[in-house]
């Protein structure tokens, strides 16, 4: 069982920046691969970033590629997703997610966090 909160959201301008914890309990964290999804207000959940429980696989949306950057503490049991250059369109409620690997789907997640929601202004 793993439980997952996450923190670090809030409202930042357009061209900001952010980074996002997602805290883990659990002694089997380092098993898992990590994933980020959002949602925005009427649509669907979507898959952001994803990194395997080494740290050597990265996997990105194409939305936010070379603008976010997810990465991992297994001593701290914690994921963070660090966002730059962000965009209104960014706006949405930020999950963390534990599973078995790199997917980019949410059926592939095991656990989920309660997300942390992030707002940009223009």
């Amino acid at each position: 069982q793993v439980q997952l909160v996450e923190s670090g959201g809030g409202l930042v301008q357009a061209g900001g920046s952010l980074r996002l914890s997602c805290a883990a309990s659990g002694r089997t964290f380092n098993t898992y691969a990590m994933g980020w999804f959002r949602q925005a207000p009427g649509k669907e959940r979507e898959f952001v970033a994803a990194i395997s429980w080494g740290a050597g696989k990265l996997n990105y949306a194409d939305s936010v590629k070379g603008r976010f950057t997810i990465s991992r503490d297994n001593a701290k049991n914690t994921v963070y997703l660090q966002m730059n250059s962000l965009k209104p369109e960014d706006t949405a409620d930020y999950y963390c997610a534990a599973g078995p690997y790199t997917a980019t789907t949410t059926a592939a997640y095991d656990y989920w966090g309660q997300g942390t929601r992030v707002t940009v202004s223009s």
